[in-house]
């Protein structure tokens, strides 16, 4: 069974902020990933089709699918777990989402579709505003 994870982008002004992020982390790193203190109980789940969906400025914007989970210990000693994720970076259909601390478990039913060709051109804060007022 597939399950997804919902996760603030702290610190991301835009689906494009985080975009340059992780590019100039790849380019650093050689991969991408996302440090997490918890360990997801449901890993198996997650690296079953899972993704993690990204929420920036308070809209669900993207999502990337998990490649990997990997335990260690930070630089201070401490547990934690390595999100491994795919270098793509899909825009879904921009849908509020009010904020939170950690990471949340998503519902494949409850995450928002891929936009489709052409729907990227607007900005997401604009299109998250014109869908709601049920214009598009």
């Amino acid at each position: 069974m597939i399950l997804h994870l919902l996760k603030l982008s702290v610190g991301s002004e835009s689906l494009e902020s985080l975009a340059v992020w992780q590019q100039q982390r790849l380019a650093a790193e050689g991969r991408l990933y996302h440090c997490t203190r918890q360990q997801p109980r449901r890993g198996a789940e997650l690296l079953d089709g899972g993704s993690i969906y990204w929420v920036i400025k308070g809209l669900i914007l993207a999502r990337q699918r998990l490649i990997g989970l990997e335990t260690g210990v930070d630089s201070g000693g401490r547990a934690m777990t390595r999100l491994l994720l795919d270098a793509d970076l899909v825009a879904v259909e921009p849908r509020p989402h009010r904020a939170f601390q950690g990471w949340r478990y998503f519902k494949p039913a409850d995450a928002p579709p891929d936009l489709v060709a052409g729907a990227g051109d607007l900005p997401s804060a604009l299109a998250a505003e014109l869908r709601a007022l049920g214009c598009w």
